[in-house]
């Protein structure tokens, strides 16, 4: 019997990286928010977001990618108030809502962060990371067929998405479907040979 491990580490966080307004002097902290990690970009973010020249979506987007930061560190707490203030900001930002799901997940509350990738998909409806995402939550609450349909509709907005055809072989495995999971092993080790690893 092979044993192989569900793509977790790889959840597909939203890199919203612009477009972004910003004042001449503000460009060194933009890249840094939309392109750094660490507390580098923990800081880039938090600088932008202390500057007051940002407002609406513009600040929403630092927000979030200073989330993305905090939960990269292992601090999802923090992630998700960045993510709230994002999505009070901009209600209709999908990004901040599959990011807030990664980071529920992550502190594992599998139903606020499936309603989040619900809300994420609703207002982008070819969202393939949210699809993927949710897929990983059903998955783990052993919901194989729901997670395999996520997967497929992950797979046919992104037909290259090496990790969701593997987490379909693994759902596909659990529920003893064999061939479907050699089927689906097979296509992510042509697209990435070390995915079988």
């Amino acid at each position: 019997m092979r044993f192989l491990v569900l793509l977790v580490g790889m959840v597909a966080l939203s890199m919203f990286v612009g477009p972004v307004l910003v004042l001449p002097a503000d460009a060194g902290d933009a890249d840094a928010c939309a392109k750094g990690a660490g507390d580098e970009k923990i800081a880039a973010c938090t600088r932008s977001i202390n500057s007051g020249f940002w407002k609406g979506p513009n600040l929403a987007w630092a927000y979030t990618n200073r989330g993305i930061a905090y939960r990269a560190k292992g601090e999802p707490d923090r992630a998700i108030a960045d993510y709230d203030k994002a999505i009070w900001l901009n209600p209709k930002f999908a990004d901040a809502y599959n990011n807030r799901g990664v980071a529920y997940r992550a502190k594992g509350q599998p139903d606020r962060a499936i309603a989040d990738y619900d809300q994420a998909i609703r207002l982008n409806p070819n969202f393939a990371m949210a699809f993927y995402n949710r897929g990983i939550a059903y998955y783990f609450q052993k919901d194989f067929d729901r997670a395999i349909a996520d997967y497929d509709q992950a797979i046919q907005l992104n037909a290259n998405d090496v990790h969701a055809y593997k987490n379909r072989g693994l759902a596909k495995q659990a529920k003893g479907d064999s061939a479907g999971s050699d089927s689906d092993i097979a296509r992510a080790k042509q697209l990435s040979p070390n995915a079988g690893n």
